[in-house]
């Protein structure tokens, strides 16, 4: 008994030591050299850190820059370093070659640990799949969001955001502004189209949450956008500001379901769009600029507790409603962003960052503000990059060419067109053989298309459309298109790629020829839904990626049955 005692005493009096010495330890860290890798909890770290930065260090640690040109400028190296940015993007200008990629990353990623808080970087990119892939290089060109939703399969939208993000993990990037989850409603979208899973909201959110988990499984944070619906206009916020004229309740029983499923399921990050929805916000402002959208609604209705993140403010849909870049991002941070995005690397001592210093220094509540944002970003980096499964700060450059392009995704990227493949109309011509062809015409844009055709009628002409020469005032393109009637006349079938309106256009050109037409619908299938009844067949893939040929031929051919359904409503 008495050795019992003695055991459960020394038990007690380790314990004692133990809590003195982790106390003395959190002790001597708060009140010493603490840094984003000190062994304290998330929360409590964070609020140090926070309590602990410089106005320059809070605002810097919630901007968010991108770089033109192959390789980080020496004024977005100064940024890092002088300055303390929070997070980087990289855009599509600059990704080609996906060993300067990584080569960058892990340049930033030291420079940003040289710090004296060692906060690693935020590395963002828009790799969606198929239309959007800022990654380029040798990264997977695959058959994109609408083909998910064709298929309707969530384990297709699960492991494209898997293997997508997988292989730009391998670069050192962390964050994905993906899956886009605006619903296809304004068949006119230039903008989002085939980005879109669906018209349907039910339908968009199964697929956007699916895509979501996926990317967390590959180890990158997903952003779902564009807040509060970017799917009901025709516009691009690029050029202007798109109005929708929908009524809150309109609103909530459509664009916002996806979003709400998201939020209820913890998507970590929501990108705000540059969208006025006057009926909503009678300001006119863009949500992302707007209180109400973004605090009143996002935050306090709706409970969303992870990152906003602004649509690139240098976005005229942003900048023309606030009058200039320097407004628009206080306005962004007054209305609860916590990360601000520009394309470009602001000055040193532009006014967007010297006003909005200036604007710290004298209004308690707007520096309140850029602190809340900056522990948000803090406590979100503190989560992902000591979960254990967080992208490498310094990528392997040895081991790119292993990883990218993904093998295994390779092979489901095909499988996944293939259960896309929509026969949306057939007067008895699929399957096409090579024997019942006859003389084959295969027409557009794409060299891909063409080697695909010859895989399965190897005796195919090919002839060139561009979908680059729409606006072109040489008349080369209207010479181009007319060339095509005097060329099909000498084919049996005529197997013809629509693009957009444009390509659809002069396809339309070839009514009355007396030819077997064959058309391939890729990207968005709106501009083959009017006055093509007169053709044989329509195959609908979505994309113009090689899977997408590859899978369309094989439909066409009679190697597989396309089972997938149009993903959009024509009465939204």
């Amino acid at each position: 008994m008495n050795d019992c005692k003695k055991v459960s005493v020394f038990h007690r009096l380790q314990l004692i030591v133990f809590c003195m010495l982790l106390s003395c330890n959190v002790f001597a860290q708060e009140n010493g050299a603490v840094d984003f890798w000190s062994d304290i909890p998330n929360e409590r770290l964070a609020a140090l850190i926070t309590d602990s930065m410089t106005n320059e260090e809070l605002l810097a640690q919630i901007l968010m820059f991108g770089w033109a040109g192959t390789e980080p400028s020496a004024l977005l190296n100064q940024w890092v370093t002088k300055r303390g940015l929070g997070s980087v993007k990289v855009f599509g200008w600059n990704t080609d070659d996906i060993h300067r990629v990584a080569k960058s990353v892990s340049t930033l990623q030291r420079e940003s640990a040289s710090g004296r808080f060692k906060i690693p970087l935020f590395v963002a990119t828009d790799q969606e799949g198929g239309w959007i892939r800022h990654v380029k290089g040798s990264t997977s060109e695959t058959p994109g969001n609408m083909a998910i939703g064709a298929s309707g399969y969530p384990v297709d939208a699960f492991y494209s955001g898997y293997y997508i993000n997988k292989e730009i993990k391998a670069l050192g990037i962390n964050m994905n502004f993906a899956p886009v989850v605006d619903l296809y409603t304004n068949l006119n979208s230039s903008v989002i189209g085939p980005r879109s899973f669906s018209s349907d909201p039910e339908d968009a959110s199964i697929l956007a949450l699916a895509f979501s988990k996926g990317c967390e499984s590959a180890g990158v944070i997903p952003t779902a956008k564009h807040f509060p619906g970017h799917g009901d206009t025709s516009l691009d916020s690029h050029g202007k500001l798109p109005s929708i004229d929908i009524d809150y309740d309109l609103w909530k029983r459509r664009e916002l379901v996806p979003f709400q499923h998201l939020i209820q399921s913890k998507v970590p990050a929501i990108m705000s769009g540059h969208l006025a929805y006057p009926q909503i916000d009678t300001s006119g402002a863009p949500a992302s600029l707007s209180k109400l959208f973004l605090t009143e609604i996002l935050r306090k209705r709706l409970g969303f507790e992870g990152l906003i993140i602004t649509d690139d403010m240098m976005m005229n849909g942003a900048t023309q409603f606030a009058g200039s870049l320097t407004k628009a991002f206080t306005m962004a941070i007054e209305a609860g962003n916590d990360i601000i995005i520009s394309s470009s690397t602001a000055g040193l001592n532009d006014a967007l960052w010297t006003q909005n210093l200036s604007l710290m220094q004298t209004e308690d509540s707007f520096r309140e503000r850029v602190k809340d944002a900056a522990k948000r970003v803090l406590l979100f980096k503190l989560a992902y990059f000591k979960g254990g499964n967080a992208a490498p700060l310094y990528p392997d450059e040895t081991k790119i060419d292993e990883l990218i392009p993904d093998r295994e995704g390779q092979k489901f990227f095909l499988e996944q067109a293939c259960r896309s493949i929509t026969l949306y109309k057939d007067n008895g011509s699929v399957p096409l053989s090579a024997k019942n062809a006859g003389k084959v015409l295969i027409v557009g844009p794409y060299t891909s298309l063409y080697a695909q055709g010859r895989k399965r009628y190897p005796k195919a002409a090919t002839y060139y459309i561009s979908t680059e020469l729409k606006n072109d005032e040489s008349n080369f393109d209207e010479w181009n298109a007319a060339g095509i009637v005097n060329v099909a006349a000498s084919y049996d079938t005529i197997v013809f790629c629509v693009h957009d309106r444009h390509t659809a256009s002069i396809l339309q050109r070839l009514k009355g020829l007396g030819k077997k037409i064959v058309v391939l619908s890729i990207m968005s299938p709106v501009p083959i839904l009017e006055r093509f009844d007169w053709v044989d067949s329509i195959l609908c893939g979505y994309s113009y990626s090689d899977y997408t040929f590859n899978a369309l031929f094989a439909a066409l051919n009679g190697e597989i049955k396309p089972k997938g359904m149009l993903p959009l409503s024509t009465n939204p």
